[in-house]
This record gives C-alpha cells, sequence and structure tokens, in this order.
C-alpha cells in the first residue's frame, strides 16, 4: 500500500541542488561549492564576450532536451510579424474583355476607308482553355511558340464551327435521357443536392433540399394554371394548339443533330417545291500547263520575288494563283522547279507580313533548306526537336511532327500563318509516318493556305479533291508534262575486253523502249558467262558476285564514265554494308586533281575543328577523309550526321565524283548528279526481297541530269549476274509510279488531344481522313436522295392492316428474312469444297439472275477464272418472240404467295420450249438439285454456238440438245415448286454453325409463312405491294442513314478498343473526360502509354539520371539487339521492370480486343544499346563507344539524339505532373546526352 500511494515527483532543477559553480579565471577549470546558489566566476566582469553557436544552442535547448520547452506562454518561444491590412485591395477587379471592336468601312472599288462602325463582339470571355476561336487572347509569351499541352487547338477549317446555341441544342439532341427516372438529384461530386418532386410527393432523402417547399413564397400559380389547362384540355381548342406543338408529342430521340433534322423533315410533308439537286462540286481543278502565260507580268507587274532565270510555264501559273490566295498541289517531275513555288510563297508572306510554314519529311532536308532559304531571305528560322533557330521569324522550317504538335497544342504562330508548304507530300505513302500529313491538314485552320509539293502521281487528282472537300476550297492541280532534262536508261553487262566500254540503251530520251538494246545485252552476258563456264570448269559465277567481282565491274564502269566526262556519279546500293564494301574497295582509284585535293583538305579541316581531339580521329572519320580526298563518298544512315552533310556539301561543290548511297539519299535532297548507276534492282523491304518498285525507280533516277548543265541524264543499271528479265525492266522503268494511299490509323496521342477538347470528336477525324474519302465523297448525294425517299415516304398512303391484314408486316419480314437466309446458305455450299465438288458436269441447278428467274439449268462445262469458278449452263427459256416481255418480269409475280416464298415455283415456258447456255457465276445458283443428267457437255457447246452464226441459225439443234432440254422440262413440270435439293448439312456435310442454325431458321419461317392469314384476303395483293413500297424506301433510307453515319466507319471499333484500354489504365474515366495520366500521355512524343505508366509506377525517380537515360533507349533505339551480361544490377532490374509494364499493357490492349499481341506490342523495345547509353551517358569518348557494340555510329547517334528528345518531353511531364525531383533527373540526363560529336552544330545552321 505505501508503494502505490508513494508521489511521483519530478526531478529537481540544477538551480534547487545544494550546490554553487565557480569558474576560475579564464582556465575553462569549475569548482564546486557546497552552498547552493548560481554559478559564480572569479573574474571581475565575468566572461569575455563571445558569439554563441545559434545552432547548437537550438540543438540542446529544443531537440536534445524537448522537456525546456514552456507547455504554456509560448508567446516568448515565437517570433510573429504582423500583417498590414489593406481592405482596398478586395476592391480590385480585373478589366472586363473589350465589348465591341471598330471595323473599318472601305470603297468596294478603291478600298479606301471611309469610317469606322462599332460592332459587338460575341463571345468575349474565351480563353486558350475553353475555346477554339482565334477570337480567344493569346497566351503567355512563353507559350506563343510551341503552345500549351493543356491549351485547345485552333478550330479546324473544312468543319463548320458551331456557336454557343448549337452546342447546346446538340447536347441536348444527343443526351438520352428520361425525364421520369434519369434526373440527377445530387451533382457529381456534390455531397448534397436538390430534391426536383412536386409537393404531394413524400419527404425527400436526407441531404436533399424540396425545390417545391424552397419556391412556396414566390407567386406560380399562374404557370401551374396554364399547365393543367393544356394538359386537362385535350379536346379544346388549346388542347389542339398542344397535340400540335412539339412540346405534347414525344421528345424525338436521335445520336446526332443530323438525325433530329431529318425526322423534322419527315413530319413536313408539304414542301413548296422539291429541292433541286445539289451542283456538281468540283474541288480539284487541274492547270492546263501547255499554253504559255503570255500576261503573266501585266497580271503581276511588281512581283513580289524574281529569280535571275525565267519561271517555267507550270511555276507561273502557280505564281498566279499564290497572288490569288489559292491553294495548290504541284505534282512535278524531280529537278523540275518545284521549290520555285516555296520561294514565292514565302516572299508574298514576308510582303503581306504574315508566316509562312514549311514542312518536310526529314530533317537533314530541313537543314538543307534552311540554309538555301536563310541565304535567299534572311528572315527565316528552323525548329527541329533539338534546334530552336530564330523562332521569330516570318518563315518557319519543321518537321511535320513538330507542325502536328503545335497545331493540338494551340501555339499562338498558327494565328499569322498565311501559307504551310508540304514538301515530299509522297512521303504520306509511308506506313509508320504518313499519318502524320494527314493529322496536320485535318486540323489546319481554315485561313491557312496550303501548298504541296510532290513527285509525279497518278492520283493527283483524287488527293487534292479530298483536300479540297476537307477544306472547303478549290485545289488547283498543276503537274509538269516531262522532264526538263531528259533521262536515257542503259544495261551494263561486264568488265570484259569486248563490253567493257559498252552500254546498252534500253530507255531513250523520248520514253521508247528499245527490244534490241535489251536482246544485245543479253547476248553479250550469255557470251561471257560461257566463257567463264569453259575457263573455271561447268560452275556459274553466282548472281551477286563477290568484292573482287563488284570491284572489277566498278573499275571498268568508272573508267568508262569518266573517258566520256560522265561525272559526278551517284551509286544507289540497297545495303549499308555493301555501300561501304564498294567504296573501300576502290583502293586504286583516285580522280581528283591536286587542286581539288587541297579544297577538299581545307573544307575538311574547317569543318572538322569543332570536333573535339579523339572524335576527329574516330575511325570512321580517317577512312571517310581518306576517301574524299580521292574523290569518293559514301552516303547511308551508319555515316555521323556531320559526315554526312559534309559528303553533300563536297557533291555539290563537285568535288566528290562517286557517291555510293542508299535510298534515303534520294528523298527530298536536291543534289542532282550527270550519271546515276543502280547495283541491283532488286531491294530488302523490311519483310523480304523484292523489285524496285516504279515509284521508288524513278525517285532515285531522277538525280540523273543537272538542270542548265547536262542535255541528258543517264541511268545505268548493272547486270552482274544475269540480265533481268525484259519484263520486269519494262514495269519498273515505265510504270506508273505508287498511288498516295492512306495510311491513317488511331494513336493514342491523337485519341486523348482530341477527347480533352469538347467541340472536335475522333469519329470526325476519322471521317476526313484520306482512308475514309471514297465512301464518304458522296455524302451530299447521299444527303439528297435521303431528302426525296422521306418526302416519297410522308406522301405514301398507309396500308391497311386491320382485320385478317394484320399479320401482314410479319409475312414481308418473314418472306425476306426467308430470302436472305437461303442466300446465305447458298453462299456457304458454293464456298465450300463439297459445295464446288457436286456442281460438276450434269448437275441440274435453279437458276436465279437478272434474265432467269428461278429457272432449271444443266451444268456443261466447269472452267475457272481469276476470281472465282465459271460454270457454263444450259438453261430452259421462252421462244425468242416472248423473250423480250420475259426479260421484263410479268411471269414474275409481284405478290408472292406462301407456295412462291416457300418453294421456288420454277419458270415453265409459255408456248414452245427453248433453250440457251450462259455462264454462270458462284452467285447465280440459287439451288443445288439431287438430280444429275448424263449429257455430253462438248458436243452441246459446240452445236450451240455453231448455231449462233447467221448462217446456221434456223439449224435445228442435235439429239443431245433435245435430250438435255426434255429432261429439265419433265423436271420443272414434275415439280413445279423446284426438286429436291442437296442438304447442306446430311448431303455436303457442312456444319458451320451459322448454316446449321440458318437451315433451322429456314424450315421455322417456311411453317410461319404457311400459317399466315393474310394471304386469304382479298385486299392481301393491293395492301402488300403498298406495305413493299414503303419497306423498300425505308430499308434504303437507312442504308443511307447508315452511310452518312458514324457507325459506317471503318477504324470505329479499333477507335472503341483503344478508348477502352485508355479507360482501363485510367486515362479518361467512363464519362470520356481525360484524367491527369492522359494529359500526361498527351505530353509524350512516342510510347505515350509506356512512358506515363513507367512514370506514375516511380519507374525512374529512385533511378540516377544516366541509368533513366540508360533504360529510355529501349524505346528509341531501332536495331535490335541483346542488352548485354555485363549491365549493372540496376539496369538489368529495370530492364526487366520496363518489359513487365510493357507486358501489362499490352495484356490489356489484348483484353480489349485489339489484335496486336503481348510479343509484339513488347518485341517493339529493343534494349542493345543500354550499355552504349549508359557509357556515353557517364562521360565515355565517343571513339570508345565503338568496341561496346557493333551499331553503326550513325544509327547510335541517332538514337542518342531522339533519347535528349524524350528526356525532354518526360521532363516537360514530370513538372505538369507536379515531380520536380523527376523532372530534375530528366534535365540533368538531356544534359549528359548533349555533347561532343552526338549533338554537334549542324553545318548548314553555320
Amino acid at each position: 500500500m505505501m508503494e502505490a500511494e508513494r508521489l511521483v515527483l519530478p526531478p529537481p532543477d540544477p538551480l534547487d541542488l545544494p550546490l554553487r559553480a565557480v569558474e576560475l579565471g579564464c582556465t575553462g577549470r569549475w569548482e564546486l561549492l557546497n552552498v547552493p546558489g548560481a554559478p559564480e566566476s572569479t573574474l571581475p566582469h565575468g566572461l569575455p564576450p563571445c558569439a554563441p553557436d545559434l545552432q547548437q544552442e537550438a540543438e540542446q535547448l529544443f531537440l536534445s532536451s524537448p522537456a525546456w520547452l514552456p507547455l504554456h506562454g509560448v508567446e516568448h518561444s515565437a517570433r510573429k510579424w504582423e500583417r498590414k491590412t489593406d481592405p482596398w485591395s478586395l476592391l480590385v477587379a480585373l478589366g472586363a474583355p473589350v465589348p465591341s471592336d471598330l471595323q473599318a468601312q472601305r470603297h468596294p472599288t478603291t478600298g479606301q476607308i471611309l469610317g469606322y462602325k462599332e460592332v459587338l463582339l460575341e463571345n468575349t470571355n474565351l480563353s486558350a482553355t475553353t475555346s477554339l476561336s482565334l477570337r480567344r487572347p493569346p497566351g503567355p509569351v512563353s507559350q506563343s511558340l510551341w503552345g500549351n499541352p493543356t491549351q485547345y487547338p485552333f478550330w479546324p477549317g473544312g468543319m463548320d464551327e458551331p456557336t454557343i446555341t448549337d452546342l447546346s441544342t446538340r447536347e441536348e439532341a444527343e443526351e438520352e435521357i428520361d425525364f421520369e427516372k434519369d434526373l440527377l438529384t445530387v451533382p457529381p461530386g456534390f455531397k448534397k443536392g436538390v430534391d426536383f418532386a412536386p409537393k404531394d410527393h413524400p419527404t425527400p432523402a436526407p441531404g436533399l433540399l424540396s425545390l417545391s417547399r424552397l419556391l412556396e413564397p414566390l407567386d406560380l400559380s399562374g404557370g401551374d394554371e396554364d399547365e393543367s389547362e393544356a394538359v386537362g384540355q385535350p379536346a379544346g381548342p388549346r388542347g389542339d394548339t398542344a397535340s400540335a406543338s412539339p412540346c405534347s408529342v414525344p421528345l424525338a430521340r436521335a445520336s446526332s443533330l443530323e438525325d433530329l433534322v431529318l425526322k423534322e423533315a419527315s413530319t413536313a410533308v408539304s414542301t413548296p417545291e422539291p429541292p433541286k439537286p445539289p451542283p456538281q462540286e468540283q474541288w480539284a481543278i487541274p492547270v492546263d500547263v501547255t499554253s504559255p502565260v503570255d500576261d503573266f507580268y501585266c497580271l503581276i507587274p511588281q512581283p513580289a520575288f524574281q529569280w535571275a532565270f525565267e519561271p517555267d510555264v507550270f511555276q507561273k501559273q502557280a505564281i498566279l494563283h499564290l497572288e490569288r490566295h489559292d491553294s495548290v498541289f504541284v505534282a512535278a517531275h524531280t529537278s523540275a522547279g518545284k521549290t520555285v513555288v516555296a520561294e514565292y510563297a514565302i516572299a508574298l508572306a514576308q510582303k503581306h507580313m504574315t508566316r509562312t510554314i514549311y514542312t518536310s519529311p526529314i530533317k537533314a532536308l530541313s537543314n538543307q533548306k534552311f540554309r538555301d532559304f536563310r541565304n535567299t531571305f534572311g528572315d527565316v528560322g528552323l525548329l527541329t526537336g533539338d534546334v530552336q533557330l530564330h523562332p521569330e521569324a516570318s518563315c518557319l522550317i519543321m518537321t511535320t511532327e513538330i507542325l502536328r504538335s503545335m497545331l493540338y497544342s494551340g501555339s499562338d504562330v498558327i494565328r499569322d500563318l498565311e501559307w504551310v508548304i508540304f514538301d515530299e507530300v509522297h512521303y504520306i505513302n509511308d506506313a509508320e509516318r504518313g499519318v502524320v500529313w494527314e493529322e496536320v491538314l485535318i486540323m489546319l485552320p481554315d485561313h491557312v493556305s496550303i501548298i504541296l509539293l510532290s513527285a509525279t502521281v497518278p492520283n493527283a487528282l483524287e488527293f487534292a479533291d479530298w483536300i479540297g472537300r476537307l477544306k472547303r476550297r478549290q485545289i488547283y492541280v498543276i503537274s509538269t508534262v516531262a522532264r526538263p532534262v531528259p533521262l536515257e536508261h542503259y544495261l551494263f553487262t561486264g568488265n570484259s575486253p569486248k563490253t567493257q566500254g559498252e552500254l546498252f540503251l534500253l530507255l531513250d530520251s523520248r520514253g521508247a523502249f528499245h527490244t534490241k538494246g535489251y536482246y544485245a545485252a543479253a547476248e553479250a552476258k550469255k557470251e561471257r558467262m560461257s566463257k567463264h563456264a569453259q575457263t573455271f570448269g561447268a560452275k556459274q559465277p553466282t548472281h551477286q558476285g563477290g568484292p573482287g567481282q563488284d570491284r572489277g565491274v566498278y573499275l571498268s564502269l568508272l573508267a568508262s564514265l569518266r573517258t566520256r566526262a560522265q561525272l559526278p556519279v551517284v551509286v544507289f546500293t540497297f545495303s549499308r554494308g555493301r555501300c561501304d564494301e564498294q567504296a573501300s574497295g576502290l583502293t586504286s582509284l583516285d580522280l581528283t586533281t591536286s587542286s581539288e585535293k587541297s579544297e577538299i583538305h581545307l573544307f575538311l579541316q574547317r569543318c572538322l575543328a569543332r570536333l573535339r581531339g579523339s572524335d576527329r580521329q574516330l575511325p570512321q572519320v580517317l577512312h571517310m577523309s581518306e576517301l574524299l580526298h580521292r574523290g569518293l563518298g559514301v552516303h547511308h544512315s551508319g555515316v555521323l550526321p556531320i559526315l554526312k552533310e559534309i559528303v553533300e556539301m563536297l557533291f555539290s561543290r563537285g568535288l566528290v565524283k562517286v557517291l555510293f548511297a542508299t535510298e534515303t539519299f534520294a528523298m527530298g535532297v536536291n543534289m542532282p548528279a550527270r550519271t546515276v548507276v543502280f547495283d541491283s534492282m532488286r531491294k530488302h523491304d523490311g519483310s523480304t526481297f523484292r523489285d524496285l518498285l516504279p515509284g521508288e525507280y524513278v525517285q532515285m533516277a531522277g538525280r540523273a541530269g543537272r538542270r542548265g548543265l547536262d542535255p541528258t541524264g543517264t541511268v545505268i543499271l548493272l547486270c552482274k549476274g544475269r540480265v533481268p528479265e525484259m519484263a520486269d525492266l519494262h514495269r519498273m522503268m515505265m510504270g506508273k509510279p505508287s498511288q498516295l494511299q492512306s495510311q491513317f490509323r488511331l494513336t493514342y496521342t491523337m485519341i486523348l488531344n482530341l477527347l480533352r477538347v469538347d467541340a472536335l470528336r475522333v469519329e470526325d477525324m476519322m471521317k476526313r481522313s484520306f482512308s475514309e474519302f471514297p465512301s464518304r465523297k458522296d455524302s451530299k448525294a447521299h444527303e439528297q436522295v435521303l431528302a426525296e425517299l422521306t418526302k416519297r415516304l410522308g406522301a405514301l398512303e398507309e396500308p391497311d392492316m386491320t382485320g385478317q391484314l394484320a399479320d401482314l408486316p410479319d409475312y414481308y419480314s418473314w418472306g425476306e428474312e426467308l430470302t436472305e437466309t437461303r442466300h446465305m446458305i447458298q453462299r456457304r455450299i458454293v464456298e465450300s469444297v463439297n459445295g464446288l465438288k457436286s456442281l460438276s458436269v450434269g448437275r441440274v441447278v435453279v437458276v436465279k439472275n437478272q434474265e432467269h428467274h428461278s429457272t432449271l439449268g444443266v451444268i456443261l462445262q466447269v472452267s475457272s477464272n481469276s476470281i472465282s469458278r465459271v460454270f457454263t449452263t444450259l438453261v430452259l427459256c421462252d421462244k425468242p418472240e416472248s423473250q423480250d416481255p420475259q426479260d421484263g418480269g410479268p411471269a414474275t409475280p409481284d405478290v408472292p404467295h406462301p407456295d412462291d416464298l416457300v418453294g421456288f415455283k420454277l419458270f415453265l415456258p409459255e408456248g414452245p420450249c427453248n433453250h440457251t447456255v450462259t455462264k454462270l457465276q458462284p452467285g447465280d445458283v440459287a439451288a443445288i438439285t439431287t438430280k444429275v443428267l448424263r449429257v455430253n457437255g462438248e458436243k452441246i457447246l459446240e452445236d450451240f454456238s455453231k448455231r449462233q452464226q447467221p448462217k446456221f441459225k434456223k439449224d435445228p439443234p442435235i439429239a443431245a440438245v433435245t435430250t438435255a432440254v426434255q429432261e429439265l422440262l419433265r423436271l420443272a413440270q414434275a415439280y413445279p415448286a423446284g426438286p429436291p435439293t442437296l442438304d447442306p448439312v446430311n448431303d455436303l456435310q457442312l456444319k458451320d454453325v451459322s448454316v446449321v442454325e440458318g437451315g433451322l431458321r429456314a424450315r421455322k419461317l417456311e411453317e410461319l409463312i404457311r400459317g399466315a392469314q393474310c394471304v386469304y384476303s382479298p385486299r392481301f395483293p393491293a395492301q402488300y405491294l403498298k406495305l413493299r413500297e414503303r419497306m423498300q424506301i425505308q430499308k434504303e433510307m437507312e442504308r443511307l442513314r447508315f452511310l452518312l453515319s458514324d457507325q459506317s466507319l471503318l477504324l470505329l471499333p479499333e477507335y472503341h478498343q483503344r478508348v477502352e484500354v485508355l479507360r482501363t489504365l485510367g486515362y479518361v474515366d467512363e464519362a470520356g473526360t481525360v484524367k491527369l495520366a492522359g494529359r500526361v500521355a498527351c505530353a509524350m512524343s512516342s510510347h505515350e502509354l509506356l512512358l506515363t505508366e513507367l512514370m506514375f509506377d516511380n519507374a525512374l525517380s529512385a533511378l540516377r539520371p544516366e541509368e533513366i537515360a540508360a533504360l529510355l533507349s529501349g524505346l528509341v533505339c531501332q536495331s535490335p539487339g541483346d542488352p548485354g551480361d555485363q549491365l549493372p544490377s540496376t539496369l538489368k532490374q529495370g530492364v526487366e521492370r520496363v518489359q513487365a509494364v510493357a507486358k501489362r499493357i499490352g495484356e490489356v490492349q489484348v483484353a480489349c480486343g485489339l489484335n496486336q499481341t503481348v510479343e509484339e506490342f513488347v518485341g517493339e523495345l529493343n534494349f542493345g544499346l543500354v550499355e552504349v547509353v549508359y557509357e556515353w551517358a557517364r562521360g565515355m569518348p565517343f571513339s570508345e563507344l565503338a568496341g561496346l557494340s557493333g551499331t553503326p555510329e550513325g544509327l547510335v547517334v541517332r538514337c542518342i539524339q531522339r533519347l535528349a528528345e524524350m528526356c525532354r518531353s518526360l521532363r516537360g511531364a514530370a513538372r505538369l505532373v507536379g515531380e520536380p525531383v523527376l523532372g530534375a533527373k530528366m534535365e540533368t540526363a538531356a544534359t549528359l546526352l548533349r555533347r561532343d560529336i552526338v549533338f554537334a552544330a549542324s553545318l548548314y545552321t553555320q
């Protein structure tokens, strides 16, 4: 008990102890006295002054022993600053938007300003995050160039910009709301709401305010009386008004505003006059370039730009249309001078003080055009993934992907834009990037005019028609007739003494194909190969030949071309490795003079001076320098970018005499040569080896022939092995170039960018794509026909379906369904193996096509064409005198009775029986009977064809024909409803579910049709015809509505699948609103889902910047490879985690129905350069990276450049989501990557 009652006392304070501390002088020694009291010192004035360590004092007082802190009276423990009150700041409001604007009034003829008029502005409260209008105020200056992923784009041209009223009307029409049950009482996200029930309704649920009780003090009785009067007096005058008003009938439900308008139109029968058919719209207008433009300088006395030469006719025509602010599509031959049109547009924009954007498909072409246009105009800027030069310039050069990003982000540059120039438009055929062109063309605003520059394409008018319909403006198509420098195409067969200097002409400058030259080349090659066999045995030389043979062929060819003064020459080789081999093999070839060597040396020294010392000693740099000194060059994607630019510049100066290049050199690089040589006519397109397409051959051959220097260009095809087939050569050289084809596909970035804007729909984007153009170009005609059918339907008399005719609609629908079911079963039969086997010679069939209606025939011959099988059949018919009315169809009953629907009601000749022989497609066979006749098909066919001649027309048929006709007639008389047919399940062994179910359904329908009562009514025929006419019109209207609706879009199912993927991953909600993860994905340039998932999974935050860069290289690396076993454990784990996230996304895609497998999705990642990028980010010199991977240096550089762009986009996304640590790491990673030769500035920009 004593222990429990003991009090716990606090520890004594130091000052309460019976001790006193005394300091002895300044020595730091202390003594304790047994006298209580405060510490003392032996010094007279205490300790000398010193500054105490505030940090240690704070730690001792507050952190080490918090018991010292006062529990109360904290006013001395914290310091406060009194806030200065400013009540007047509460009265300051932001300035209201200007409600009106001044509009100049001009004289209609002279344009003189007569005065100003104040005009009220609509929608003055717009902003970049709420509106697509050009009237919205500009955004911050820092975002004027690139825009912001959170901003809306500007309204695309060609779409009718909706007003606020239209949007509200559309929302009312599209929302499916039951105004009795579906009304919300609590708004989404709110805890309380309002109950809209009337007064007599029970007490509302907790949390709901009763609206009727809140409104009791207000006098609303008048409205209630009016409402009750209108509802309660349906028979009176007001009842008539109410019944006629739209409010009294149920609200029409519609999926879109167009459907609602059509339904309203269907009720208005009393139109004053039928609508006139719309005039034929012509959006693509071809321009005649054969007639000279004599009055060019009269029409344009002061051109915006003048050249040192006289423009061609097609250039003058284009300039005239540019002056009228028209859009043009210039499809001209290579080196014809398409750039002249672009130059005039740039000069015109500078004159108008507007801006121009010039887009190109590849970055190298952008750099070259920047140099050319800057030398010409001066005020030119460049925007690529890693370079931003003079963004304020009036002419901006960029890649198409950057323009797409600016359009989606609402860049204010678009406001001042007058022209967008699309160079190399035929690049739209690219499977990977072609969709970008279509997106940009669709998203461009209405005030921007379009200039399209392309090589010659066969469907230029069709493509221009699509753009014209898209933008609702005419596109003028200007094409050149022929090349300015004609080409001559030759074959070179080898370096034998007889033919080493001989070229065999195959296609002359006039376009004539010389078979004589082909046979001469084939003979020379054959003779040489036979000598080779005699000398070295029977073994023939290989098709491709080895390096030694290649070297001999090229030495012989180049020596011959050099003597003919046909250098410089471009040799196109379709392999990077073979390019290097062929150039390295010509060690003995020296094509430059001493002065040229000196010029090359000085140019190389000046260009390479910007590199660090170790980079100048790279093996590729040294090897290329040695080749260039001898006049040789190599150009492909494996070459370092700065070396490629050196080669291009030296080639344009004429110092590179022989250039070994891949196909990319021909894409837009305007560097013609005297001669072009094809190493082979076969290339590997990523999946298989194939011959060059005509468009590819023309693009590369077009590099031959320098305008103003060469009378003709020379194209030579090497025949190292056998001479190619003449048909293959003819197809390649004279075939039509590839058509412009849509590569439109749905991407997650496109879907998210459009979902975040309420007014734009992904369906609208799909409707306007080039792939949907063939089915959408007749939409105006469909709408016109639909309106006419609606009027016809309203004027039709309603069929009487009372009494016995009550089941008339069912009877009609049963008959239609039975016919469709039989067609489906018959189609499956003729597609099956057993069905085709049964259609043999002698088989009796029921024929049903335009000429014959349910007529018996016997198969005489079975043949196959390129599409399907053809059955030559003997068919019964009437005599020729009665053939015409028979074809018209009077024998066909207009009103089908049950026997007509259930059976076939075979055709029986009214008079003497006749016959004919016709060729049937599988679809013309309505039924295959069980009967087989023994016929001699060849004799019957021979006799029938003989009797078709006028000389033997009246000859009687032979006995075989007569017997077959009599047998068919006997069967038709014996089985009026048709002979028994082969059962598809039992006889033909078709076990397909649809066939089995179709047979059961057909038998059920036959029973229903036989039991119909309407056929016994005397009014049945007349009422059936009325119903059939009405139903046929409704069916056609449904078909047209389907073609005009979103449901007919080819990509609509894939769109729903991709939206489901986004919904499953949490990027959009159930209502389609883009969430935070979706907004982050919009900021990504590629691999948007994978990058966003990695960011939100915190898979990158714990890694160092160089490790993040190394992992992300798997997303941009294009060369497949294994990451290797030398990676650090963190990188190995990171690779596994990235692959796991990609696998999870792939599984979601498969679960949502997309046809891309998980393996294909994960297989898009290539981690072959992880170690290379990791060491580069850690500071390893580029010269040491070559030993880590066998990837060519140019591809490594391209990978690191794209990686730096990805790091920048991730940095922006991290800031958007509020991850400053990850944003700083991505900034550091981009800085670590951007150094030395990888990011050496382009020579074209210096």
